[in-house]
């Protein structure tokens, strides 16, 4: 089961050793490929499919592996290539919808080492950094800093100060952004384009930083997820067109789904409070207090105002749970 490796990125954009004060292929070779096997009947199953590959890093000698949550969300299975060529049982330790992060822990000794973390505050804008998928310099990308700003997603996600760069690596899930001392900085989760000077799009990489991950991570490796209230979830996929926030769709079986809105509202207000911008309903969506409270909205459906409330949910709660260990 381990993950094909049958394509290389452009020699002119892969990493050369002696560009680097640290050992590279030590540090590449923490980085592992992940494949995830969840059940067709999970809630996420018709969103992010039932197969899922993309790639983590080692950060414990023992074979505790950072990787994106969506990878691990709902698995069922999950294998782990290793640069050393063996291939190893996974079981999932947890997952934390407010950052993003998922762990696993390799049922045997991956006996390669491991990536420490590094502190993602010095990705500033310029840095040079290497992004690291598994397979070593074939399949890893010498990229700089080119932001660090907010970042909202669709999915009633925001991270404040997520690390973009550039040039972007193709297969970006769970990739390893290292910095310029050989630690751990980010892991990858997205990738966007950005209007170069000519109009042309500049594809770039987003990162979750890891210093989001000190604080939660004793937590997660006991309880399985942050020991902190869940916030409100609404189960909606929202997008900014022309400077209002429109509804895409919403999760079936959700709360926006049991409170009837619909895709093509436009979000006016939430709690009274004009919204403006994702990052903003969110926000406010947040403020009102933990999952469950009820969020009143108001919302433009077919050119006239609707007010409506959603009762908030705990997101992790309509989801297939891992073993906890």
């Amino acid at each position: 089961m381990a993950m094909s490796f049958d394509w290389k990125v452009p020699p002119e954009i892969a990493p050369s050793e002696r560009d680097y004060d640290y050992d590279l292929n030590a540090a590449l070779s923490a980085v592992v490929g992940i494949r995830t096997v969840v059940p067709s009947d999970a809630f996420t199953a018709d969103i992010l499919g039932t197969e899922r590959t993309g790639n983590g890093v080692l950060i414990r000698d023992d074979g505790l592996v950072l990787t994106i949550g969506y990878l691990v969300t709902e698995a069922s299975e999950v294998w782990l290539s290793l640069a050393n060529g063996r291939t190893l049982k996974g079981d999932v330790l947890g997952f934390d919808q407010e950052t993003g992060f998922g762990l696993i822990q390799a049922l045997g000794r991956p006996e390669l080492p491991a990536l420490s973390l590094g502190d993602s505050a010095d990705a500033v804008p310029g840095t040079r950094v290497v992004a690291a998928g598994a397979g070593g310099r074939d399949h890893s990308v010498a990229a700089r800093v080119i932001a660090r700003q907010e970042f909202a997603g669709y999915w009633e996600y925001l991270v404040d100060e997520a690390i973009f760069t550039a040039p972007a690596h193709p297969y970006w899930g769970g990739t390893a952004l290292i910095g310029p001392e050989g630690g751990l900085l980010g892991i990858g989760s997205l990738q966007l384009e950005q209007a170069g000077d000519d109009g042309e799009g500049i594809p770039l990489n987003m990162y979750v930083p890891t210093n989001l991950l000190k604080p939660v991570l004793d937590d997660m490796l006991t309880m399985g997820q942050p020991n902190r209230p869940p916030r409100p979830w609404l189960g909606l996929y929202a997008t900014e067109v022309d400077n209002r926030v429109v509804i895409a769709g919403v999760a079936g079986k959700g709360p926006a789904a049991r409170a009837k809105l619909k895709q093509g509202d436009v979000v006016v207000s939430v709690g009274g409070a004009k919204v403006s911008g994702l990052a903003g309903l969110f926000r406010k969506v947040w403020s009102l207090g933990k999952a469950g409270v009820d969020v009143p909205m108001t919302v433009v459906r077919d050119g006239r105002p609707v007010d409506l409330t959603v009762t908030s949910g705990d997101r992790n709660r309509f989801l297939k749970g891992p073993s906890l260990h």
